[in-house]
């Protein structure tokens, strides 16, 4: 079994930063045009082209070629986010059968080294417009979960991230889960399954209930509707 949760805004106080090579560091966002004047950071989009030439999210893959090196001190994705139910994930699941669904990456494996950066698929106030992601925008996301995988995919993420997890899963064969709040959202060929009324940051709850329905129970047995919340 196959775990995906969606990406937090609050990162970690020591998360590190991808440079320019004159050592300026880099936040990425998703419309650096509308993003305010700063003396600490360059801000880019993922896509656009680095001070070498080639794209910053092909400086990142080359960077993770090398992990052991880190000269920048990125953070793996299981522990660049604030919320402590990536490490719950992380020790239930395993850094090979977790995956982190990024705003700003795409889907990319709990291991990954991943740097600072601010971008969603939520509603902002009008002067952070700048880190505001839209659904029909073009980004070249990573698909780091094998392609043709059988094993089942749990998904734990707001209804914003829905469309682009099925995106970047449709290549799986295995059932894909999705657990929802509230409305339910459109996922073609995936279960749906309700976990009670929309709250904030509901879906931390949810994975929680995962975990800890699978520590009460045989872990081979626990079943996604065993933490279904009315």
């Amino acid at each position: 079994m196959i775990a995906v949760i969606q990406c937090a805004s609050r990162k970690a106080a020591e998360a590190g930063h991808l440079r320019t090579r004159d050592g300026r560091k880099v936040m990425f966002v998703a419309d650096p045009g509308l993003a305010p004047p700063a003396e600490d950071f360059v801000f880019a989009r993922p896509d656009d082209l680095s001070d070498t030439g080639e794209p910053w999210r092909a400086v990142l893959r080359r960077y993770n070629a090398n992990p052991d090196s880190n000269a920048h001190g990125l953070l793996p994705a299981w522990r660049l986010y604030g919320s402590p139910t990536f490490e719950k994930l992380a020790k239930h699941f395993g850094l090979d059968r977790l995956y982190i669904l990024s705003a700003g990456w795409g889907l990319i494996s709990a291991g990954f080294l991943t740097p600072n950066y601010d971008i969603t698929f939520a509603a902002t106030r009008r002067e952070d417009r700048y880190k505001r992601r839209r659904r029909h925008d073009n980004w070249r996301d990573f698909r780091s979960l094998p392609v043709g995988t059988s094993q089942p995919i749990l998904f734990f993420g707001g209804k914003g991230y829905v469309p682009l997890f099925c995106s970047l899963t449709a290549g799986s064969i295995g059932p894909r889960i999705v657990f929802y709040a509230g409305k339910e959202p459109t996922a073609p060929d995936c279960v749906l399954i309700r976990f009670g009324r929309p709250f904030t940051n509901w879906h931390y709850q949810c994975a929680n209930a995962f975990v800890e329905s699978a520590a009460r129970l045989d872990p081979a047995r626990v079943t996604p509707q065993q933490v279904r919340r009315e």
